[in-house]
């Protein structure tokens, strides 16, 4: 029987003093503290038998992976399916200022938070991100990967393989700033998820 480990890991802290809703926006890049991270997860994954280090095209994302890829002789590996998931409300700043929801510009965008309907629906994330964790369980057979994605996205993921409604309260994810989330299959058969912070003291 063949075991796979597949490493979901949220990027590390991003410098955003503005408290912006950056989303799939360029130009927000890792902080002090989450270049620190960076370096953390690349002591965290030393002595594993990585076959690849995989990120979204997000420079945060990249940030993250390249020590570890560093460390392990490889490049990083872009693959869009990783990708934050898409939202209406980028570029604004509502996440610090939930009040400029009484606008009635934005009124359309909430009307159903089961899906959700400002933005990417949580099926479609669901999908794309199990296809890029199937792609990378077939490319690192016998081994382990990292994937370095974003916090909806990872938990999404991981809500999908445990049997969980994937509509959830934000606020109750498992998924801190340079996590890892690990699935364990034994040949194609999830086995296990597992997750740590190994940043939690940064």
């Amino acid at each position: 029987m063949t075991r796979t480990l597949v490493h979901l890991v949220r990027h590390g802290e991003v410098e955003n003093p503005d408290r912006v809703l950056y989303g799939r926006m360029p130009g927000y890049h890792l902080s002090q503290r989450g270049r620190a991270m960076a370096d953390c997860l690349a002591e965290y994954f030393e002595g594993h038998d990585l076959a690849a280090v995989t990120a979204s095209p997000m420079e945060r994302a990249q940030e993250t992976a390249e020590p570890t890829a560093r460390a392990h002789g490889v490049s990083v590996r872009s693959d869009a399916r990783l990708l934050e998931a898409g939202n209406h409300f980028e570029g604004s700043t509502i996440g610090s200022n939930p009040r400029q929801l009484l606008h009635p510009k934005y009124w359309g965008l909430i009307v159903n938070p089961f899906l959700p309907s400002w933005g990417e629906s949580y099926s479609a994330i669901a999908a794309r991100m199990m296809d890029a964790i199937e792609a990378a369980r077939v490319f690192a057979e016998g081994r382990e990967i990292m994937l370095v994605s974003h916090e909806l996205c990872v938990w999404t993921a991981r809500s999908h393989v445990e049997g969980r409604s994937l509509w959830h309260d934000p606020r109750k994810r498992e998924c801190a700033l340079g996590s890892v989330t690990t699935l364990t299959y034994h040949d194609d058969a999830l086995t296990s998820v597992t997750y740590s912070e190994p940043c939690g003291d940064l």
